[in-house]
């Protein structure tokens, strides 16, 4: 299996350690986080999965206090407690060691953090492999996922043959051992039905009632399915403008190639062909500007008289927005001419499948989907 080099996660990483005492590296399960971590040439390595492990840390102040370098511990959120702890040892002058956090469960980290480690670390997400990374193979991307076993697959079939089994194995072992308690039949119902709600507003109401349990048990599914990072929910923007805007969030199903497992679809032929194409494109080309522009203050802007923007984010006190648009030659819209009026943007850009960048408004321009790389120069120091 070919080996493609995380070099923007390995310079993040380092350089938050460097800064630091602590890191953080985050992200779903099986992404890479550890392929990359043993790339760091750790000095010791613990991985919380490994029975072995788990014993060598029952007593973790004994265990780590002693220890120099760099400090690599897996899957973090199985020994919360253990944040508590690496507080005074981040604390400690001269810094004997530093501390390389990979996690899989935004929750469990961010509490134990916000309890015992604020100011002493440093957050670094992390997703599959995205379009600066793969090098002109978009569509087999925007197919298979970014998850890199899916991704580096020997072929479609064997592909998608990984993602089933991500699937059941993050509904019948990883939920679980979040401490979910919800049966794994319906955790996969949710999580398929979400995929046909993928990049839709959010309705509770509709999945509650087609799951039979409350809406509020189907918010602590999308809840549980946000920290696993295999949901994005996107927050609305809204202002007082004198018009009723939206106030649910959109969702999506964050990995193109899940999404497609879980609508069926096996191969290319059958994503052309698919009622969700639009919205699948929408979300996957929506997490490769993420990926350049972050994820902090996005949102999306939607008014009930039809008005809306797929992607708004506020930069150094600037709002710009992005819209996506599969098509062969975008132009601009009544929808882009009211979020400049309503919100002021700074800039906007329609991103889409095509080869030709060029302007459709005095502030607005046509972006290929190949060529996000120039928003580098906009939104890369955020």
């Amino acid at each position: 299996m070919s080996v493609i080099v995380r070099s923007k996660h390995l310079s993040q990483v380092r350089r938050a350690l460097r800064d630091n005492p602590v890191c953080a590296l985050l992200g779903p399960r099986q992404c890479g986080k550890t392929t990359l971590a043993r790339q760091l040439a750790a000095d010791h390595y613990f991985d919380l999965e490994s029975p072995g492990d788990r014993q060598r840390l029952s007593d973790p102040k004994l265990a780590l206090a002693p220890l120099r370098g760099l400090i690599v511990i897996d899957e973090v959120q199985h020994m919360p407690h253990l944040f508590e702890l690496l507080r005074p040892l981040s604390d400690r002058k001269p810094i004997r060691a530093r501390f390389l956090l990979l996690g899989s469960a935004s929750p469990d980290i961010v509490r134990g953090v916000s309890e015992s480690l604020a100011g002493r670390i440093a957050f670094v997400p992390m997703g599959g492999f995205t379009l600066d990374e793969i090098r002109g193979k978009a569509d087999a991307l925007w197919l298979r996922g970014g998850f890199p076993r899916s991704f580096l697959a020997r072929s479609n079939a064997a592909s998608l043959k990984w993602r089933l089994d991500f699937i059941d194995t993050f509904l019948n072992r990883d939920l679980p051992a979040l401490g979910v308690r919800t049966p794994p039949d319906t955790m996969r119902r949710f999580w398929t039905m979400t995929a046909h709600y993928h990049a839709q507003i959010w309705n509770g109401a509709d999945l509650s009632q087609s799951l039979g349990v409350s809406e509020g048990t189907v918010r602590s599914f999308l809840d549980t399915m946000t920290g696993a990072f295999v949901l994005r929910r996107l927050l609305p923007w809204f202002v007082n403008i004198g018009k009723r805007q939206v106030k649910s969030p959109k969702v999506y199903i964050r990995d193109s190639g899940i999404l497609h497992a879980l609508l069926g679809i096996e191969d290319m032929r059958a994503l052309q062909g698919h009622p969700k194409l639009g919205a699948s494109w929408e979300g996957f080309a929506m997490e490769q500007v993420l990926n350049i522009a972050g994820e902090r203050d996005a949102y999306f802007w939607s008014t009930y008289t039809g008005a809306e923007l797929d992607l708004l984010l506020l930069r150094r006190g600037k709002f710009y927005g992005i819209e996506f648009k599969r098509t062969s030659a975008p132009a601009m819209t009544k929808s882009l001419h009211s979020a400049f009026d309503s919100l002021k943007l700074a800039r906007a850009w329609i991103v889409y499948p095509g080869e030709q960048r060029y302007p459709v408004g005095s502030k607005t321009e046509a972006l290929p989907l190949a060529q996000i790389g120039s928003l580098v120069k906009v939104f890369g120091d955020y």
